[in-house]
Parts: C-alpha cells; sequence; structure tokens
C-alpha cells in the first residue's frame, strides 16, 4: 500500500500542511526586537544623558549625582526586565538547544557585569581617581555587551547581533578617549540613537 494512501494525503498536501506549520512556529517564536530596541534606546538616551547633565562642567570631576544614577540603574532594570519578557513570550514552549542557548546568553552577560562591578571596586580600592572610575563605569557595561553579542553569534549566525557587538565595542574604546565627563554625552548618542533606528527600521520591516 502507498503511503500517501494510507495517510490520505497527496505530496502536495503534505508539503502544505509542513509550511503552514513552520510559517506558524516562525509566527510564535518572532521576538518583537523593536519594543526591545526602544526600551534600551531610551536606557541609553534618557540614562546615561541625564549622567551626563549631572556632571557636565564639574572641576574637579567628582561623579554623577544619585538621582541621575538611580535614574539609570531603573531604566537598565525596565529594559532588562522588557528584553526578557519579550523573549520568555516569544520562545515559550520551546525547549532543548535553543534554550540552553539563551541561558548561556544571559548568564554570559550576568557574569561579564559581575566582573565590571568586581573590577570596579578594585578601582577604588587601589586609589584610582574619580576620573578614571567615571570612564570605567560609563565604558565597560557596552565592552561586556559587545563582546558577548559577537561570542553568540557562533551559535545563532545572527548577523546583524555581530555588527551590534562590533559598534558597541568600538564605541566603548573610543568614547573613553572623551574623558569622565564627555564619555557618558557620547555613549548615550552612540548607543541610544542607532538602537532606536535599528528599532525602527525592524518595525517597518516587520510590517511589509
Amino acid at each position: 500500500m502507498d503511503v500517501n494512501d494510507a495517510t490520505g494525503m497527496s505530496p502536495v498536501d503534505a508539503a502544505a500542511l509542513v509550511q503552514q506549520a513552520r510559517n506558524r512556529a516562525r509566527h510564535e517564536l518572532t521576538i518583537n526586537r523593536p519594543v526591545i530596541f526602544v526600551s534600551w534606546a531610551l536606557c541609553y538616551l534618557l540614562g546615561y544623558g541625564a549622567v551626563w547633565l549631572s556632571v557636565r562642567g564639574e572641576r574637579p570631576y567628582e561623579g554623577p549625582a544619585g538621582w541621575a544614577l538611580a535614574l539609570l540603574v531603573l531604566l537598565a532594570i525596565a529594559a532588562l526586565a522588557v528584553t526578557a519578557q519579550v523573549t520568555d513570550r516569544a520562545t515559550r514552549g520551546v525547549e532543548g538547544l535553543s534554550t540552553v542557548q539563551r541561558r548561556i546568553y544571559w548568564l554570559s552577560l550576568a557574569a561579564g557585569w559581575l566582573g565590571v562591578i568586581v573590577m570596579e571596586g578594585a578601582l577604588r580600592h587601589q586609589g584610582a581617581s574619580q576620573g578614571m572610575i567615571g570612564v570605567f563605569t560609563a565604558a565597560s557595561p557596552l565592552l561586556v555587551a559587545g563582546v558577548v553579542l559577537v561570542a553568540v553569534t557562533a551559535a545563532w549566525l545572527n548577523w546583524y547581533l555581530f555588527a551590534l557587538g562590533v559598534w558597541l565595542i568600538g564605541v566603548a574604546g573610543f568614547s573613553s578617549f572623551a574623558g569622565p565627563e564627555g564619555v557618558w554625552g557620547i555613549d548615550a548618542l552612540a548607543v541610544g540613537l542607532p538602537f532606536l533606528v535599528m528599532g525602527g527600521l525592524v518595525m517597518i520591516r516587520d510590517r511589509r
């Protein structure tokens, strides 16, 4: 007996069914990237921008005001929460290798940021100037995020993430030359605006 006779389905119908299943899975697993991009754009534009305004014109440099750092932390937590919620909603029910990859990604970011906090404490312990600590505090999170994004490209083969990671590494390195005041403003614009543009471009592409 022919397999098609047993199932009552022609090869054309079977192919259509497989394609329909793929389209449905793709739709359910599509991460709403514009929301993620916009949330991080606001984090850098408003958070880093607020810190830059608080240290602008300081002579000598004393460091960001408490309200500015608090705003930056709140915006970063909100962006992380949005990213986690959107990613979890898009990938809910998906197990296997993709789940392991996502966990490694988040653990890598957490380990990198924890390392940044420890290194900042070491700099303070060694008597580093407020200016040096300011540059490190502003640029090092970008460097960590950039390196992690570049590394995960090997697993996800996502070239826009690779480009974004390279950009973050470049911004972290070159903005450091602007000093403890300028680094916050440059990072706010050099990261926030591209994230905002990317969110808009992805939104336009998804509507087509």
